[in-house]
């Protein structure tokens, strides 16, 4: 009787995966395509991976020294240049000789294969933490401590590191391989960086983002985003003498309440966020000025359109409640985007997903999780660009927050995977071609 149910479980399973090729959750269950498998076979045989792979993980120590270097270069959103020309003279002196930034501040380096198709490697430059903020790294108890020493400082020395080491044994790719630390990941940086990279480049074939640590798990869903500054306006005045006329802080309220009562559906995942609020010039004044900012997420491009007509309708039923309490038509509110990141997604079954499944079985690892996020590989998922965000390796917690925390457990690993990703996909000279197909131009 167990044996039948665990049947019917799986198939049950496999039946979900078919109806929404893009959903989150257990990719222990996926199976691997026969092709994929016998390219991993063909890699784990060839002396030339197998000497990489051996160097990646002796790389190990150098490469936690540089994170801890660099780490304490400060990247603030939207100043990112310091940290860029570092990047810079790496990519140089690991092998990409005529790499440079761009116009947006990304750095580029393309390692020219044989003709195959075009693969984006990258991670972001950026973190989520204002100038000023102290990053020196600090240990405590084992763990290291900094604001971005994993997102996404990991993720950088992990593309430096497998640079390095394929020029140093001479890996021969058929396809190009374009390495690429971005601008622009975090915050209101609105991935202006990927952005640029496919308003300028019109022959991408997949899509690699490095971002945080984790290697059990692959991003295959792009959670979209729109966020908003809502600035409420009113007359403003004394809180005795004017008593009577409408406050723009309670106009804003009344739209908070609203948003707040909103209802949204679990799948796919759709959330809203008032995130800050702001305005007033004193406890015994009518306000005159209010603003907020507010956040929506979806997976799905549909249902991020509907909380966004929703948040819409609250901000002006908001509006409309204060004028008709003061018997008014002084309040007025307008709504400025300030942030859009398109929804998306890589099918599970997708090579360059099972690219990664096979990549970290190789290392006697298992990819246990299919997830969504927001990150560099919306723009791409966006496009139809196959495309996948992975992590770099080690340990860490507390991202986005000043208890950001890493430990270099098997570190080793993730630029282990990434290598092995990469030349699933682009194919390696005389022993395997590339899983991943050219696009129609």
């Amino acid at each position: 009787m167990k044996e039948i149910l665990a049947i019917t479980l799986a198939a049950l399973s496999l039946h979900a995966w078919a109806q929404d090729p893009n959903a989150s959750g257990d990719a222990t269950r996926l199976p691997v395509d026969a092709a994929v498998d016998g390219t991993y076979k063909a890699l784990e045989g060839a002396a030339v991976v197998r000497k990489t792979l051996a160097d990646l993980r002796a790389d190990d120590g150098r490469t936690w020294e540089e994170q801890k270097k660099l780490t304490e270069i400060p990247a603030p959103p939207y100043k990112e240049a310091v940290r860029a020309q570092y990047m810079l003279k790496r990519f140089r002196e690991a092998g990409l000789k005529d790499a440079t930034i761009d116009t947006e501040g990304n750095v580029l380096g393309l390692r020219k294969g044989g003709g195959g198709p075009k693969l984006v490697v990258s991670a972001h430059m950026d973190t989520v933490f204002k100038e000023g903020t102290d990053v020196k790294v600090k240990e405590i108890d084992g763990r290291f401590h900094a604001p971005g020493i994993a997102d996404n400082t990991r993720g950088l020395v992990a593309l430096l590191s497998v640079i390095g080491t394929m020029n140093a044994n001479n890996v021969r790719t058929v396809g190009d391989v374009l390495f690429m630390a971005t601008v622009g990941e975090e915050e209101l940086g609105n991935l202006r960086g990927v952005k640029a990279l496919f308003r300028d480049h019109k022959d991408i074939d997949g899509f690699i983002s490095i971002d945080g640590t984790a290697i059990d798990r692959v991003t295959n869903t792009a959670a979209g985003s729109h966020r908003y500054e809502v600035v409420f306006k009113g007359p403003g005045g004394h809180s005795f003498r004017h008593f009577g006329l409408p406050s723009a802080i309670q106009a804003m309220g009344r739209a908070v309440a609203k948003i707040s009562d909103l209802e949204t559906p679990a799948m796919p995942k759709t959330t809203f966020t008032v995130g800050t609020v702001q305005g007033g010039t004193s406890v015994n004044a009518i306000a005159g000025e209010a603003r907020m900012a507010v956040d929506m997420r979806s997976s799905n491009n549909a249902e991020l359109a509907k909380i966004d007509a929703k948040i819409q309708a609250a901000v002006k039923e908001g509006v409309a409640e204060e004028n008709r309490r003061w018997k008014s038509d002084q309040i007025t509110a307008v709504t400025s985007l300030i942030g859009d990141r398109p929804a998306g997604g890589t099918p599970a079954d997708a090579k360059i997903v099972q690219a990664w499944r096979r990549s970290i079985a190789t290392l006697g690892r298992e990819v246990k999780t299919l997830s969504d996020g927001s990150t560099d590989s919306n723009i791409a998922m966006s496009l139809g660009v196959p495309a996948i965000t992975i992590g770099g390796g080690g340990e860490s917690d507390g991202q986005h927050s000043l208890r950001e925390w890493y430990k270099p457990t098997d570190a080793y690993l993730g630029p282990q995977g990434i290598f092995l990703t990469l030349l699933g996909l682009a194919g390696l000279e005389g022993v395997s071609q590339p899983l991943l197909e050219k696009r129609a131009r």
